[in-house]
Parts: C-alpha cells; sequence; structure tokens
C-alpha cells in the first residue's frame, strides 16, 4: 500500500514539474478572427494594395498604393523578444520609412495591419535586413 502511495504521489509531482505543452489558450478567440484576418489578405489581392517593401542597409521602406494608417510589425522567427511594432500613418504621402538599425541581422516576418479608403487590409512578407 505504501509503494503504491508514493507512485501516485511521485506521478502527480512529475505531472506538475513537466514543462508547458505547447498548447494555446488563445485558440477560440483565433479561430473567431480567422475569417476576418482572411478577408483582410483576400481584400489586398481583389483591391491591387500590395505594399512594396524595400530594404536598404538599416532601413526598411513601405510604399502603400493610397495612403494608409496602421501598424506594422517585426516579428522574429527565432526569438520573440526582438518583436517590434511601428504605427504607420501615410497621409503626407505614400511611402513610409522606418529605422531599422536597433534590429538584429537576419531573417523577420513583416505583418502589416492598415486600414485605406475605410477598407481593412493585412500583408505577410518575409524580409532580410543586412
Amino acid at each position: 500500500m505504501l509503494l503504491f502511495m508514493l507512485y501516485i504521489i511521485s506521478m502527480c509531482v512529475y505531472m506538475f514539474m513537466a514543462p508547458d505543452d505547447g498548447y494555446d489558450h488563445q485558440y477560440y478567440e483565433k479561430g473567431l478572427n480567422f475569417d476576418k484576418d482572411f478577408i483582410k489578405e483576400r481584400r489586398v489581392e481583389t483591391d491591387h494594395a500590395r505594399p512594396l517593401i524595400g530594404v536598404s542597409g538599416k532601413t526598411v521602406s513601405i510604399s502603400f498604393v493610397k495612403p494608409a494608417s496602421g501598424t506594422v510589425k517585426f516579428i522574429r522567427p527565432s526569438n520573440q523578444m526582438l518583436d517590434k511594432e511601428f504605427k504607420l500613418d501615410s497621409a503626407a504621402g505614400r511611402v513610409i520609412v522606418i529605422p531599422a538599425q536597433s534590429m538584429v541581422t537576419g531573417r523577420w516576418q513583416l505583418v502589416l495591419n492598415w486600414e485605406s479608403n475605410r477598407k481593412a487590409y493585412l500583408y505577410h512578407q518575409e524580409i532580410y535586413i543586412k
């Protein structure tokens, strides 16, 4: 009986000491927003609103078809702590220049979420900062 109780206690301790299983606790909310994001991504193609993204040294330039306002996220796939987010507002012109001196050299995932002419858009692109 004592061995069985030790076994049960050790299994309980092992369960609580095991690392997180990577389960996404936000899966339901993400599922509800999937359709909204999909519509925004498709709208980029149907409205021919794909922005032109250029990387020159330590600057990233984003050229929109029409004036836009929103956000741009720089996501580092290898280290979540390096992710950055910037506000976008191209009311003065259609080109936005973002300095990237503080960013680590390498591969980045760029996520643009903007609004133009009362329409919402979402665009993803991978870039390489030198």
